[in-house]
C-alpha cells in the first residue's frame, strides 16, 4: 500500500492512496497549523475506530438488520514527553439494537486480536468497552 502526503503550505499536508480519496491534516495553531484538518494522531484514532467498525460489521454481518447504532469512540493517552505518542488507547462501542452482548463481545475481540491492522500496529494498549442499548456492559466470563 502506498500513501502520497503532500506539502499544502504552513503546516498543511493532503494524504491520498490507492482508493483516490484524500484526507487534509493541519496543525493546531500552537504548533504554527490553521487548523484546517484533522490532526495525524486524530487520523489515527480515527483510523483505529474505523478499521475495528468494519471489522465487527463483517463479523455481525448477517445481524445488522438487528442492530440500529454502531459508534465507536476512541480516547487515547499521550506520553508527556518527545515523542508524545499514545500509550493507551480506550475504546468504547456504543451499539444499540435486538443482538446478545456476547455476539457483540465476540466481535470486538476477534476485530482487535484477528483482523484489525490498525491494531496491530499499535505499541499502545488498547483497552475495550461495551454500552449496549445504553447500557454499560462488561465482556461475559
Amino acid at each position: 500500500m502506498k500513501v502520497t502526503t503532500t506539502w499544502e503550505g504552513k503546516r498543511a499536508f493532503t494524504s491520498e492512496g490507492p482508493s483516490g480519496y484524500s484526507v487534509g491534516m493541519d496543525a493546531t495553531a500552537k504548533y504554527g497549523g490553521d487548523g484546517k484538518g484533522m490532526t495525524p494522531m486524530e487520523l489515527l484514532l480515527a483510523g483505529l475506530g474505523g478499521c475495528m467498525g468494519i471489522d465487527i460489521t463483517m463479523i455481525l454481518d448477517r445481524f445488522l438488520p438487528s442492530i440500529e447504532r454502531i459508534d465507536i469512540v476512541a480516547e487515547g493517552k499521550r506520553k508527556e514527553e518527545n515523542p508524545t505518542g499514545f500509550t493507551a488507547i480506550d475504546l468504547t462501542f456504543h451499539v444499540d439494537g435486538d443482538i446478545p452482548d456476547y455476539r457483540v463481545w465476540k466481535a470486538i475481540e476477534m476485530g482487535k486480536e484477528k483482523y484489525c491492522a490498525v491494531s496491530d500496529s499499535l505499541k499502545a494498549e488498547i483497552h475495550m468497552h461495551l454500552v449496549l442499548n445504553g447500557v454499560d456492559t462488561p465482556k461475559p466470563a
